[in-house]
């Protein structure tokens, strides 16, 4: 039950911060209004739990061996690929986390929108919240290939 569970909340989590960073992407080509600010926090803040659960959940499955064995993994050049686009996701998300909990705060501390955030750091944000969503979906097609078996060695 554990197994599924794991592999449930994994997928659920995929989804869900797919959808958030293309969200937080499509927010953040709008005008920058309090409107359109709200979503893309909003939107950040699920990319951000969803990013968690699928980290924790993926770990989980790693060295909890619910689905395979740590050694099929570590011998899986599959497997690195996934992880080199997690890895690329992770190292693009840090300007635009540290950006968006700046203007965060700025908001809250109640400066003006347009005195906050500028639109070429918000469309420099939405380029890079799509390419995560296009490594997102590279990283599911690695997946479906290791299910079926390629990148095992013999």
């Amino acid at each position: 039950m554990l197994r599924i569970a794991l592999a449930g909340f994994h997928l659920i989590a995929l989804g869900l911060g797919l959808g958030a960073v293309l969200a937080r992407g499509t927010a953040l080509r709008e005008v920058l209004a309090p409107g359109s600010l709200r979503r893309a926090f909003r939107a950040d803040a699920v990319w951000g739990i969803s990013f968690g659960l699928w980290l924790v959940t993926g770990l989980w499955r790693l060295f909890g061996e619910t689905e395979k064995s740590v050694g099929f993994y570590m011998t899986n050049h599959v497997f690195f690929m996934k992880m080199g686009f997690l890895i690329i996701i992770l190292a693009l998300e840090i300007w635009p986390m540290i950006t968006l909990i700046r203007w965060r705060a700025a908001l809250g501390k109640g400066e003006a929108p347009e005195k906050v955030a500028d639109i070429a750091t918000a469309r420099r944000i939405a380029i890079i919240s799509h390419i995560q969503a296009t490594l997102v979906v590279l990283m599911v097609f690695a997946a479906v290939a290791m299910a079926r078996g390629y990148g095992a060695r013999s």
